[in-house]
């Protein structure tokens, strides 16, 4: 990825209300943040033109911001998490006047949407994957959330 490619997605995330944008592919990964001091882009060198070691270190830099926090739950076995697939901000309804689409307690079938995460203003359904029951809601409506933080524990059916 080029320079202006880079400078494109950082005027796409402050003209947007996202806060963290982040995008890796096989060969970089590209990490923007902005909140009231500067931006910060992190992008670590493709793999195949620089040796093991020198990569190896920057990426465990940048991975260890983004540990799961001191206030994740802890899930049992028998639970499985739903994990966010993009950086977003996490919606239980379609709108804030509408119900929730799954509640505690709600048996969801497979391809039935859990939640709505919005990235860049687009608004993408996070839908089951196979049948389940939701034993635990994990984030709160309308809250910021990763790539790959757990939204809901659900028990397989």
């Amino acid at each position: 990825m080029d320079i202006k490619d880079i400078k494109t997605l950082i005027k796409m995330v402050t003209e947007t209300d996202i806060t963290e944008f982040e995008m890796e592919s096989a060969e970089e990964k590209i990490l923007i943040k902005r909140g009231k001091a500067q931006e910060v882009v992190h992008m670590t060198a493709p793999v195949a033109y620089a040796p093991a070691a020198a990569v190896a270190a920057p990426v465990s830099a940048i991975a260890a911001p983004a540990a799961a926090p001191a206030s994740a739950p802890v899930a049992s076995s028998k639970y499985e998490a739903i994990t966010s697939p993009i950086v977003g901000t996490f919606y239980q309804a379609a709108s804030p006047e509408s119900e929730p689409y799954v509640k505690v307690g709600s048996i969801v079938e497979k391809g039935q949407t859990f939640c709505i995460v919005e990235a860049m203003k687009l608004m993408n359904e996070i839908e089951a994957e196979f049948k389940c029951k939701v034993v635990e809601i994990v984030k709160e409506n309308a809250k910021p959330v990763e790539f790959g933080e757990p939204l809901f524990l659900v028990e397989r059916l």
